[in-house]
């Protein structure tokens, strides 16, 4: 079958591991379903593949993708309404034993150790599978798993804000901080928005945000939460920027994952990270 794949590793130059071209179907596993993708997405992590970051030489060649959409292969007995044709939407973290994953659990997802979905068919653990929302088209469902679950985690779950609490939402423009800002916004938040980009910022605030910055601006007043996927270039504006006891939640670090951490600034602050 057709794929895109990593045909080894690379961090100066990782479109230099990336090919297109024929790959083997997936076999069938126990307790593992076939999708025939129509659609898939790509992520930064795609990128982070190909420079070595959790995939290793090893593990080449490896199928990229961690989105996607598409028609179930077969009947799943145990899922009410999950048969072969069904246009449906993996959840694409697998579980240490390969057979879904659950809470607590260390995980993997898939294109690290399972084939990823940027290919004619994918398999994920039954337990995975999920119809696709009928108001959405096969499009938008392959673009929600990795960036909108995580934004939805890192909002809800790890800064657990509130309705009428405020938000920091850094580098407007990626896939997580997109979806963010659209989750924050329907959420009843107050959002703020940084971005170097003049069209991101005002593209930013047509789908919800409520002000946006020029990257390390002074903001108005502390916020409640900072949703951190920048890394190095924004982390010191970010935890000035939140208030005493606030959250900084991290999903990234694009600009580099070693800044000075300010740990005085965060304890005398209790700031939660």
């Amino acid at each position: 079958m057709k794929a895109v794949y990593a045909a080894g590793v690379n961090h100066d130059d990782p479109l230099g591991v990336l090919e297109v071209g024929d790959m083997p179907e997936p076999e069938t596993k126990p307790f593992w379903s076939t999708i025939r993708v129509k659609a898939a997405s790509v992520n930064h992590h795609d990128v982070w593949s190909l420079q070595g970051v959790g995939l290793s030489a090893e593990q080449t060649p490896m199928i990229l993708g961690t989105d996607a959409a598409g028609i179930l292969e077969e009947d799943i007995p145990v899922r009410k309404g999950l048969k072969a044709g069904t246009e449906v939407v993996p959840y694409t973290f697998v579980g240490t034993d390969g057979a879904g994953v659950m809470p607590g659990e260390r995980r993997t997802i898939l294109s690290e150790k399972y084939a990823g979905t940027m290919a004619e068919r994918t398999q994920v653990p039954s337990a995975n599978v999920f119809a696709k929302p009928a108001n959405l088209t096969i499009d938008e469902a392959a673009a929600l798993g990795t960036s909108w679950l995580t934004a939805y985690s890192l909002l809800f779950t790890s800064a657990n804000v509130n309705p009428g609490d405020t938000v920091l939402i850094q580098g407007a423009g990626g896939g997580v901080s997109t979806a963010a800002i659209q989750l924050a916004h329907a959420a009843g938040l107050e959002v703020f928005v940084t971005s170097r980009s003049e069209d991101r910022r005002r593209r930013a605030m047509e789908i919800g945000a409520d002000a946006a910055f020029e990257t390390g601006s002074r903001l108005p007043r502390k916020v409640d939460a900072v949703i951190e996927s920048v890394g190095a270039a924004t982390w010191s504006h970010s935890v000035k920027s939140v208030r005493p006891g606030g959250t900084i939640a991290i999903c990234g670090a694009t600009t580099g994952g070693q800044p000075g951490a300010e740990l005085t600034r965060i304890f005398f602050q209790d700031i939660r990270v």
